[in-house]
């Protein structure tokens, strides 16, 4: 069972969770606008983009800081090693957001990433007195997004909320079996990532900027 929870926690590692976003909504929501009015290679490239700065880019910067014994392992489960390393993820994000806030791209996206690095630089705070779930901060902030989107826009996206759900409630488990939280700290996570992406939103509607 362990294996089975480690492998959930690795496949949907919060650090993939602006990729996912990305791939549901240019190539999972075929009735939306994101679908259907955004150029193929766009997409990719975009997705790519995404996935250089919020999993490739992070992953180097906790390597370097590994082998400089910063932190003694690449899961940083010491709670107190964790502040540092989601600072400087948290950057990586902030400074996505700066470089396509002028593209002409969709709006909810620029907003999804901006709030995912807010998501992660809360973590890093909240690190300082206690161990809240980046897992469930991960995908809770996905599902605050897509419920965003659909509430704000007539995009049907049953499906896809309801297997985001599904998955959260599969990598919360895998959280537990592993140990690596209680269930309040997964709870909190989940609730703080759909909660924070969900009022940006909101905030950003009412300021027309999506």
């Amino acid at each position: 069972m362990k294996n089975i929870a480690h492998f959930i926690s690795y496949v949907f590692h919060p650090l993939l969770m602006a990729t996912y976003g990305c791939l549901i909504v240019f190539f999972g929501l075929t009735n939306s606008i994101y679908f259907v009015f955004t150029p193929l290679k766009l997409k990719i490239v975009l997705t790519l983009t995404v996935f250089a700065f919020t999993f490739l880019l992070p992953t180097l910067n906790l390597l370097i800081l590994y082998k400089l014994n910063y932190v003694s392992s690449l899961k940083i489960e010491n709670r107190k090693e964790r502040t540092f390393p989601l600072i400087m993820t948290s950057l990586c994000y902030f400074g996505l957001f700066y470089m396509i806030y002028d593209f002409n791209i969709w709006p909810a996206i620029k907003l999804f990433i901006f709030g995912a690095g807010f998501c992660i630089l809360s973590a890093a705070i909240i690190s300082l007195w206690w161990q809240i779930s980046a897992h469930m901060i991960g995908v809770g902030g996905l599902i605050g997004a897509l419920f965003a989107i659909s509430y704000f826009m007539p995009i049907p996206i049953f499906t896809a909320l309801s297997v985001c759900l599904i998955l959260a409630g599969f990598i919360g488990f895998a959280r537990l079996q592993l140990n690596a939280h209680t269930p309040n700290q997964v709870y909190a996570g989940f609730a703080f990532g759909c909660l924070v992406q969900f009022s940006l939103f909101f905030i950003a509607q009412s300021l027309t900027f999506v």
